[in-house]
């Protein structure tokens, strides 16, 4: 027996929401549950509803409004630079030319790391005692001393430490959608332009980067999620110190419920910040897509 275009469409869908049922909507379900209750972390069954007071606690605590704004910091300034840089490396890595190729691959080795193993790597390298990057500040004369930048454990310079690993670990990314945006462009359109005496600054204010803009704001969309809850470079790189300098909410969240035992205040965090990235998200995508609708209406 035939089935119909939509049944069949059910049947196929149907893994794919039986696994988001269960990996994806029960949890977040359980986690807006908890967060109105307090819980005893060694033994769960011991809980006591608190209504409200775990999302008043955490939006009145000094510290969970500094983690906010260092998380708010990051993504500005990773996600910024990423894709200033990432556009720059996509633009010329469009022409070919000889080498490109390998400078390409070059680029694009980051991508095959972990997180964890590029803190690990940006550690050692950012060590005051024998780090590269002092010593190569020093050779090209900008330190006056190997040793004069302490980047891990000087509270004004440790979150930038970590932005610093983060945008050599997720540039390549920018820089691939970025330049697979570039090749989709028709050369028509540039032929064109040529033809009306268009130099290489016009072509990308008129043709270029608008042809970017749906590709752009996928992969921003994309990268300011991933960066918001990144965890692992921060917490092997300062742990959120010195102090609470590098404090992401990713980290205070994982140090509320394993160090501090409060279960339902890391519930409350953790829809606190689903709520953020899911008005921001909405709130980037609706002011990005408007003017294609009203130009495309």
């Amino acid at each position: 027996m035939k089935l119909k275009n939509g049944a069949l469409t059910t049947i196929f869908f149907f893994p794919a929401a039986i696994f988001m049922l269960v990996f994806l909507v029960f949890p977040i379900l359980l986690l807006i549950r908890d967060s109105f209750y307090k819980i005893d972390i060694i033994n769960p069954s011991l809980r006591e509803f608190v209504g409200f007071a775990n999302y008043t606690n955490s939006l009145t605590s000094e510290r969970f409004l500094k983690a906010l704004w260092n998380t708010v910091v990051y993504i500005g300034v990773a996600v910024g630079l990423e894709f200033f840089i990432g556009l720059i490396l996509a633009l010329l890595l469009s022409n070919a030319f000889k080498g490109s190729q390998f400078i390409r691959t070059l680029l694009l080795s980051p991508l095959m790391l972990a997180p964890l193993v590029t803190g690990i790597i940006w550690k050692f390298m950012l060590n005051d005692q024998f780090g590269i990057f002092n010593w190569g500040l020093y050779k090209l004369g900008i330190l006056s001393d190997p040793h004069q930048i302490l980047w891990l454990s000087d509270s004004r310079f440790a979150l930038y430490s970590t932005i610093i690993a983060d945008i050599w670990l997720t540039t390549p990314f920018i820089m691939l959608v970025l330049l697979a945006g570039i090749k989709g462009i028709p050369i028509s359109l540039y032929e064109s332009a040529e033809m009306d005496g268009a130099n290489k600054w016009h072509k990308f204010r008129y043709i270029t980067f608008p042809s970017l803009i749906p590709v752009a704001t996928v992969a921003l969309l994309i990268r300011i999620i991933d960066a918001a809850r990144t965890f692992d470079i921060v917490w092997v790189l300062t742990q959120g110190g010195p102090g609470f300098s590098s404090e992401l909410l990713s980290t205070y969240m994982y140090k509320t419920l394993t160090r501090y035992g409060e279960v339902g205040e890391s519930s409350a965090m953790a829809v606190i910040f689903i709520i953020i990235l899911l008005v921001l998200s909405s709130f980037f995508i609706t002011k990005m897509w408007s003017p294609r609708r009203r130009h495309s209406s």
